[in-house]
């Protein structure tokens, strides 16, 4: 299983490139993880709906034939370290790619959404993009620590 992270936003911070860069290190050959960010749509006056549906086509485009797709929103569901550890045991075990869909400014296009196997939130607040990012590839690795074992994740 491969797991890819589509995010629009090309431009992290430092602090955040090196965060995402050290947890996806840590994980396993078996368990690994792409981050591909794509540069945001122009805003130049357009409504929102417009940025998010040429954002969707480019994210859609950069997705691998029947790869599972898991769309971050806050409106979406909110899961335990355990509940998502339990989500990628089962990804791992059906062998199918795993992609997981970061909008823009303006969030996801509804038609990713309504593709998307999983609507995930991270959480009840708002997160900046680069955070949110961070927060997404560490909980991958926590999720993948828990199920290997491995001392990182503690209770």
């Amino acid at each position: 299983m491969k797991l890819l992270v589509l995010a629009i936003g090309d431009k992290l911070p430092a602090w955040a490139e090196t965060a995402v860069s050290e947890y996806r290190k840590r994980l396993p050959r078996e368990a690994r993880l792409d981050v591909i960010g794509l540069r945001p749509e122009r805003r130049s006056g357009q409504p929102g709906e417009r940025i998010k549906a040429a954002e969707a086509a480019r994210l859609l485009e950069k997705c691998p034939r029947d790869a599972r797709l898991v769309a971050l929103d806050e409106h979406g569901k909110g899961l335990t370290t355990r509940q998502l550890a339990s989500e990628f045991q089962t990804w791992s075990e059906s062998g199918r790619d795993t992609v997981f869909l970061l909008g823009g400014a303006d969030g996801l296009a509804p038609e990713i959404l309504a593709r998307a196997e999983l609507v995930l939130a991270l959480s009840p607040m708002t997160l900046p993009h680069a955070l949110a990012r961070v927060v997404l590839v560490e909980q991958l690795y926590r999720a993948w620590s828990l199920l290997a074992g491995h001392p990182y994740h503690r209770e």
